[in-house]
């Protein structure tokens, strides 16, 4: 397929809102069928332009346990009222990243904000968040071009840096009151540049660098090389650690702008929140980590990702659990990017007995040990971060025949999180967000 004919995975479809008074009632799964092919139309319905979900006036007490402190322990399954709104809000932070990016090849500002900060969430038709965008963030990538991608297509070589999110943060007094505490936002967008997406293809793990630097300290003081040390997708980190063509790096403009958040508000309770769909729920994934690490008393860190990629190894994993960082991933089964890059291998198979393991009806192979040795060496083996929101797009009754890209798109996830109710109840009829074509 040639790169001037790929569609981002990203494609926004509309949302409409139904008029209909139903019962709060779960949706029995019987009403699937296979033979369907395309989206359910649903008559007598009318726009809905991205409305936020009800504000819950409850947050403020419990606002740990929404961001994880607690790991999400019995907010999940039922998916708590609360929670979800939270998720929604935050989902609807990252929309805007979308909308606020500038995809006109043609245009002299291609890849760049369309609007300033004091406008970005009203252009956004998000005229009451209750925050102010304090920066926009840029992100590039460390590919060298050849010589005759000067002759491609604009859009292919004319962009090295591009616009991927924001940083916000909460100023409303009634809001700060409503959430208990003053919220920092960071929000990122999914793959949309050329260059985005052939990082996207660099699916080999690596060091962080602050790990390497800690192991040639170690080398140097006698002790012996930590085999075990954080690895994450080298496309990922390309993405963050390059410095653009302001000869700053995304790592550097978050960096500063959290010390200058932190500097201003430090003496008041504080919350960091960075989400993301897709790529940027990689780039959140890695922001919180750096954040963590970088800090030495930072506030709470929450990671809220949709559809998310796989960021990195077991180690990684183990690092961001021990320095206090919580990720919440949703993720859509159906959901391909998910299942991506590498290999995963379940962390409990080697105190279990035999060679094949059975999970709702699905034979899994077990590998042995020597098997693992030899794929880990290889370094390509990921490990799932954080808490999982399982959903799946065959149990929202208005979705038929879905493909790659509606299962991967930002709008189902809202969709989805909006219908669940539960493991049993995996979608409610009062679920004010539908999908159509």
């Amino acid at each position: 397929m040639r790169l001037s004919t790929m569609r981002p995975l990203n494609h926004t479809p509309t949302l409409i809102s139904s008029t209909l008074t139903l019962k709060p009632q779960c949706i029995p799964l019987t009403q699937h069928s296979k033979s369907h092919i395309n989206t359910i139309k649903i008559p007598n319905l009318s726009p809905l332009k991205s409305t936020p979900p009800p504000l819950s006036e409850k947050v403020g007490k419990k606002w740990k346990e929404y961001q994880g402190m607690s790991n999400w322990n019995g907010l999940l399954d039922p998916l708590d009222d609360n929670l979800r709104s939270e998720i929604l809000r935050y989902g609807h932070f990252v929309e805007a990243a979308y909308k606020s990016f500038n995809p006109n090849p043609s245009s002299p500002d291609y890849a760049t904000c369309k609007y300033t900060k004091s406008t970005l969430f009203e252009q956004c038709h998000l005229p009451k968040t209750g925050y102010k965008v304090t920066k926009h963030l840029r992100a590039t990538s460390s590919i060298q071009l050849p010589g005759w991608i000067d002759k491609a297509p604009r859009w292919v070589n004319a962009v090295q840096s591009s616009y991927v999110g924001y940083v916000a943060v909460c100023d409303d007094k009634e809001e700060i009151k409503r959430l208990g505490r003053r919220d920092i936002v960071i929000a990122f967008r999914g793959t949309t540049t050329c260059l985005e997406w052939l990082e996207n293809l660099h699916a080999t793990l690596t060091h962080l660098p602050c790990s390497m630097k800690n192991n040639e300290e170690k080398k140097k003081n006698g002790y012996q090389f930590d085999e075990n040390i954080p690895m994450v997708e080298s496309g990922f980190l390309s993405l963050y650690t390059s410095k653009t063509d302001s000869n700053c790096s995304l790592q550097e403009m978050v960096k500063e702008e959290v010390a200058r958040v932190l500097q201003t508000y430090g003496d008041e309770p504080l919350s960091l929140t960075v989400t993301g769909h897709s790529l940027g729920a990689a780039l959140a994934t890695l922001t919180a980590y750096d954040v963590r690490t970088f800090f030495n008393r930072p506030p709470p860190v929450t990671v809220i990702s949709f559809g998310g990629p796989r960021v990195g190894n077991r180690s990684f994993r183990l690092r961001l659990e021990e320095q206090g960082t919580k990720v919440l991933r949703i993720v859509n089964s159906d959901d391909v990017i998910t299942k991506l890059p590498g290999f995963v291998f379940d962390d409990d198979v080697d105190g279990r007995k035999g060679d094949v393991a059975e999970s709702e009806g699905i034979h899994v192979a077990r590998f042995p040990r020597w098997i693992r040795k030899r794929v880990e060496e290889a370094q390509w083996v990921y490990s799932e971060v954080g808490e999982e929101l399982r959903l799946c797009s065959r149990n929202s009754p208005y979705l038929r025949g879905v493909n790659v890209a509606t299962c991967h798109d930002l709008n189902t996830y809202l969709h989805l999180v909006d219908g669940f109710v539960s493991s049993t109840c995996p979608f409610r009829s009062t679920a004010n967000r539908f999908l159509s074509r």
